[in-house]
């Protein structure tokens, strides 16, 4: 799915809305999520799943070609778990 797809659906449940305004809209959300989860903050969706800032220790990797360890740096991921619901719709439950 494309945030064109995503655009339309928004268009279709709410049909007085226009499409810059359903732009908009996923805009503002998606802007909300990065940024809290980018200040460190977990966000919780219900029904769709939490996003979580996780830090990542200095490691030691192998370069696949040469075999030669390398220093691999700290960093920051972030950890989508996904709701119970969304497990059980993804099963076919």
């Amino acid at each position: 799915m494309k945030r064109s797809d995503i655009v339309r659906s928004i268009q279709v449940n709410f049909k007085h809305m226009r499409p810059n305004d359903a732009a908009a809209i996923l805009d503002t959300v998606s802007d909300q999520v990065i940024e809290s989860v980018a200040n460190g903050d977990r966000i919780e969706i219900r029904g769709f799943g939490t996003f979580q800032p996780r830090a990542r220790a200095t490691k030691i990797g192998y370069n696949p070609c040469t075999g030669k360890p390398m220093p691999l740096p700290a960093s920051t991921t972030i950890l989508f778990k996904p709701s119970r619901e969304l497990t059980k719709k993804m099963n076919g439950q």
